[in-house]
């Protein structure tokens, strides 16, 4: 990726890869809005999983509506879309979080006593199914769109039954998919799609890179990555579990199709 916009060199093609990471795919819109900023970067294809896939669901739509501007725009109208229905959330960070500057609900009573909860009893006793977020994933996406868009979309999300991962290409995105891929097993229940339960697709790859090696012809992929490689010190177990889990099998699917 070498071209010097400065001097008027041409486009180059490149693909995407959106890690998940919940909140954090906030970061990613960020990193996308100034991506779109560059009329020399033409995306071929978008790997994406969890929020990963939402944020690009959403450009995907969004270029397919009006170029880069409207995919900035659906972008923006999707995550102020969560902001706002967050704001009665009972997860909050707590006055003194607030006071210290600490962007944490570890102490949160209440985050606490959900977070016990979970690990008692199934989501399909508390029976939460993510309403809210399907209501906004409907009103920020036209799929018709997307089905038909020029930008080559994947959404990974992981089949229950045997483990595998699952790629979902444009034709084949709906609500359910984008749910799918972010459902992670201790929170929400599994979604049924084609008689098959799937969970969180950061089980299988975080992202998936295979597809945009094998039905890209793009020779550069930008990684957009949330969860990082290093943590200094010691978090909380659960923290460390699920990023560990899904960031070896990441690592693992880029030096398979990279090294």
């Amino acid at each position: 990726m070498n071209p010097d916009p400065e001097r008027g060199g041409g486009q180059v093609l490149v693909d995407l890869a959106l890690q998940g990471g919940g909140a954090h795919g906030a970061f990613t819109w960020g990193v996308l809005d100034r991506l779109l900023d560059e009329p020399w970067l033409c995306i071929e294809g978008i790997s994406g999983t969890s929020a990963g896939a939402m944020n690009a669901a959403i450009l995907v739509d969004g270029y397919a509506e009006g170029g880069a501007e409207a995919a900035k725009a659906r972008l923006e109208l999707f995550w102020q879309s969560v902001s706002r229905a967050a704001l009665l959330s009972p997860f909050r960070r707590t006055p003194l979080d607030v006071m210290l500057g600490r962007w944490t609900i570890d102490t949160s009573p209440i985050f606490i006593a959900f977070d016990l909860a979970a690990r008692v009893f199934s989501p399909y006793d508390l029976n939460p199914r993510g309403a809210n977020l399907r209501e906004i994933l409907a009103e920020c996406i036209d799929f018709k769109r997307v089905a038909n868009a020029a930008i080559k979309l994947f959404v990974t999300a992981t089949n229950v039954r045997t483990g595998r991962g699952r790629v979902f290409h444009n034709a084949e995105l709906t609500s359910d998919v984008l749910l799918a891929s972010a459902c992670l097993p201790t929170l929400f229940q599994a979604i049924e799609i084609d008689g098959e339960a799937y969970w969180d697709g950061g089980y299988a790859g975080n992202p998936t890179i295979t597809p945009l090696v094998r039905e890209c012809i793009s020779s550069d992929t930008i990684l957009v990555q949330v969860n990082p490689v290093d943590r200094p010190g010691t978090p909380p177990v659960h923290v460390r579990s699920s990023t560990a889990s899904t960031r070896s099998r990441s690592m693992r699917r880029c030096s398979r199709n990279y090294g």
